[in-house]
């Protein structure tokens, strides 16, 4: 098969797959049926407005807010905890369900249902208006309806998901993480007057900032006190003014998180911290309802402190605490502890069983034809048969029961005990239930994977033959990789495969470089780097930076180099730093003095070097000060960038690298030959690398250091086959990635680089400065490997076994994956562990496959052999 030919069957291959992927995920991730309109009063309730001992609310979310963060003994929300002591606040543990995330969390407290998994995605997509909850019915359009205004401060995506609801906001972009303070003090400052205003009947504020924390130090960070204290202060503020003003005698403060956080202060999966949150309901009119409860209590076992609720109760409870009918599409039950409240009874009756009618729609248009059998049925049982069959018996006999409580005026204590075993079971499996799985799509998707695994197919076979003992341990890898997709603990895992595989096929290098050395070198003096020797401590780097951080599920959180030695003497840590960007500024400023024929040149590479360490600096002041703080020598540096815009700091760095850029291209000339190209790579990877460095948190910037080692070692050695260059490529970019602490969980997406040089949100920057951040290890080993090739590889196009073998394993990693989630959609963890790895592959064959590989690096390298 030609060259050109084999080309242009890898490049339809990747069209076929990216296709697969969105058509795969069109069926898998749809958006959730809804019931359209509003609720009304239906003309029998008993539950009506007059009930209702509230008539607005202020609703503070405190973005990541876990439950720990108020209840627990290190909290700093004093005052809260004193409320829980006096009886004026109600607290519980809110259970935020996967994903933990800030849109589908919002969708959840204000409509009461379970939101699609597909809102994951458009969260992190600041423009999208497509998944607005504007013509669903929900808390926020109850209250609307019934004629009051809506106010809201803070986090954008609640005027996204509500646009045109609010009489007056002013929202905030919730992804720039290095802002601590203002995005919390544009929202404070707004409080004091529309306290003091009439017209509204829900104010809802979103505050950041302990978000944002979380992010950057975790949840034991030494800015989490001052924020709690912070957050503490304004609940003490708005306290202040429910008990002084008339007009807010009546108002109920609920004091929430959307979602909690792990210990490394990221969310989005279903760890304990992630899902725990605090979720306290505050008013003066509390004292004389309720007793008060120990606070602050002892650190709970997974977080759960007080009575757990589920996120999807806040809706039914305000419901009945504002006196409004409860949303269509709610799944959640009013919270026992508040009917209290109402201390009739009936009245707790009526409030429940309307509670129940409306889920009864929801259950009834989920599983009809259960609900039809048991309707004409005379018996049923509620032991004996399928989830849906129960639930349908359950509210025969709560029918049953209601209408001898309606006729019988008898009843001052209506049974409950089956009203409730409708509402949880009811809750439990519509909450449960899979999505509306478009099978067919998913069908297609496949298919249309197993056709680009065909088209590659033939290329990757000659290859494998030509290949030899490295094509087949290269198949070996592929083939026992898909397999580890059809197990969770595999996947959340998938870190230790690459690790154990790399390792293990550097030892094989090892032995190889052993056998060649003692054949065609006996008695000629080489280099202690090369030949064996080198590609040990190959091995060795690699093994320091697998164990820089400890990441994946099992083992997160357990002694690592980053938190053992690096954390605790951040003297090694900026030593490291300082000697990565020194070998970088040395190495482009001597290609510069060779390219302007002036030593005197390399200046302005060194300037470039230069700016991009005082922006770390600035950044890592900004970011992690803590880090600086314990490093005096560089106070004198802080205090110089402290003066300078982050932004504007940023773009001279990019600048400068574009220039450097520009001048490597212009003066090494790659497309005239292969000569010129390796030299091109090799300016190439030093600027490459100083953006990569630049999208890194501080902490990371060492593992570039050994990266450069191990490329330099394995460099020196004997001339690669291109084989055992397709599987170093392979195994490196796979490995690296996850040597940066990522893992297949949204949680450790990082966010902290994505405003580099950009002033507003713009999708395109964001996302691609997004991608950058967290693919860097992947990203710098896709060009460096190809330094690895001869000018023989290049001219002969022999390369291209290369791109054989990585489009071919592109195919493999979405074929498993997305047959994995095709076959255990209905597992437990279909949406926490595989769900999340879907996108992530996604991730893999566009991001970093289609644009890093085959057009970049694979753009270059065609241009050249061939």
């Amino acid at each position: 098969m030609s060259i050109t030919l084999r080309n242009a069957t890898l490049w339809l291959s990747n069209l076929i797959l990216i296709a697969a992927l969105l058509i795969f995920a069109k069926g898998f991730f749809p958006h959730k049926a809804f019931l359209p309109g509003l609720a009304t009063w239906p003309a029998t309730s008993e539950a009506g407005p007059r009930s209702a001992p509230f008539d607005r609310v202020i609703f503070m979310v405190v973005d990541a807010l876990r439950s720990d963060f108020v209840y627990g003994n290190a909290s700093s929300f004093t005052f809260t905890q004193s409320l829980i002591r006096s009886g004026a606040a109600v607290p519980f543990t809110g259970h935020a369900s996967p994903p933990t995330i800030t849109m589908p969390r919002v969708k959840a407290i204000t409509t009461g249902s379970v939101p699609s998994f597909v809102d994951l995605i458009l969260n992190f997509a600041e423009s999208d208006t497509t998944s607005t909850l504007k013509d669903q019915d929900t808390w926020l359009a109850q209250l609307r309806a019934k004629g009051g205004n809506l106010v809201m401060y803070g986090d954008d995506t609640w005027l996204r998901l509500f646009p045109d609801f609010f009489a007056r906001a002013d929202g905030t972009t919730s992804f720039f993480v290095s802002d601590f303070t203002e995005v919390d003090n544009n929202v404070t400052r707004h409080i004091p007057a529309e306290l003091a205003n009439h017209d509204w009947s829900a104010m809802t504020l979103h505050f950041l900032g302990l978000d944002h924390i979380g992010h950057k130090t975790g949840p034991k960070g030494p800015r989490m006190p001052a924020k709690q204290a912070e957050m503490d202060g304004i609940v003490r503020d708005i306290y202040a003014k429910l008990e002084s003003y008339d007009h807010l005698k009546s108002c109920l403060l609920v004091l929430l998180g959307d979602h909690g956080m792990n210990e490394g202060g990221n969310h989005g999966a279903s760890s304990p911290g992630e899902v725990s949150t605090a979720l306290t309901f505050i008013s003066p009119k509390f004292k004389s309802a309720f007793e008060g409860q120990s606070c602050p209590i002892d650190d709970a076992a997974d977080y759960q402190y007080y009575n757990t609720v589920e996120q999807s109760d806040i809706v039914p409870t305000l419901a009945a605490m504002l006196g409004f009918p409860i949303p269509l599409n709610n799944l959640g039950v009013i919270m026992p502890r508040l009917l209290e409240l109402w201390t009739h009874p009936r009245d707790q009756y009526a409030l429940l069983y309307s509670n129940a009618e409306q889920i009864l729609r929801i259950a009834q248009a989920t599983f009809p034809k259960e609900f039809s059998q048991v309707s004409t049925s005379a018996e049923c049982s509620v032991t004996d048969g399928d989830d849906a069959e129960v639930l349908a018996c359950l509210w025969q006999h709560v029918s049953a029961e209601h209408q001898a409580v309606a006729t019988d005026q008898t009843y001052s204590t209506p049974p409950t005990t089956r009203l409730n075993a409708f509402l949880y079971k009811a809750q439990n499996l519509l909450s449960g239930t899979a999505s509306n799985y478009d099978l067919t799509s998913m069908q297609i998707g496949i298919g249309l994977s197993v056709l680009a695994l065909a088209l590659c197919a033939p290329s990757f076979v000659q290859g494998v033959l030509s290949a030899g003992v490295d094509g087949v341990i290269l198949l070996v890898i592929m083939l026992a990789f898909a397999v580890t997709m059809f197990a969770s603990s595999y996947v959340e895992e998938e870190h230790q495969f690459w690790y154990w595989t790399l390792a293990g096929y550097l030892v094989v290098v090892h032995c190889r470089d052993s056998r060649f050395t003692l054949v065609h070198t006996k008695g000629v003096a080489r280099s202690l780097l090369e030949g064996p020797t080198g590609t040990a401590l190959a091995y060795l780097l690699f093994g320091v930076a697998r164990r820089w951080k400890q990441t994946g599920q099992k083992y997160a959180g357990e002694a690592d180099l980053l938190g053992e030695v690096i954390t605790p003497n951040p003297w090694v840590l900026w030593m490291l730093v300082m000697l990565a960007y020194m070998a970088l500024s040395r190495n482009l400023s001597r290609r510069a003095g060779v390219w302007m024929g002036s030593p005197q040149m390399g200046i302005l590479p060194a300037l470039v070097s230069v700016s991009a360490f005082l922006f770390k600096i600035a950044f890592t002041a900004a970011d992690a000060p803590e880090l600086l703080a314990s490093f005096p020598v560089l106070n004198p540096l802080v205090g110089f960038v402290s003066a300078y815009p982050l932004v504007s700091m940023a773009r001279v760095v990019f600048l400068g690298l574009a220039h450097l850029l520009g001048c490597a291209i212009y003066y090494e000339t790659p497309w005239k030959g292969a000569a010129h190209l390796l030299r091109f790579l090799t300016a190439f990877q030093d600027v490459l690398s100083l953006l990569l460095i630049t999208q890194t948190r501080t902490v990371y910037v060492p593992l570039f250091l050994f990266f450069n080692l191990q490329l330099y070692l394995l460099r020196r050695g004997r001339r690669r086959s291109v084989g055992e260059i397709a599987v170093l490529a392979l195994l490196f970019q796979y490995a690296s990635f996850f040597t940066f602490g990522s893992t297949n969980s949204i949680a450790t997406i990082d966010l902290s680089n994505a405003y580099n040089g950009v002033a507003g949100y713009n999708m395109a920057a964001v996302g691609i400065l997004t991608f950058i951040s967290n693919w860097v290890g992947p990203i710098w080993w896709s060009f460096a490997i190809c330094q690895l090739f001869s000018s023989l590889h290049l001219q002969g196009g022999a390369y291209s076994f290369l791109f054989t073998a990585l489009a071919t394993f592109s195919c493999i990693h979405a074929l498993s994956v997305m047959v994995a989630c095709m076959v255990l959609r209905e597992h437990l963890f279909i949406w926490t562990v595989f769900s999340p790895k879907y996108l992530y592959t996604a991730a893999w064959v566009v991001g970093q496959h289609t644009v890093i590989n085959a057009v970049c690096v694979g753009s270059l390298l065609w241009r050249t052999g061939g």
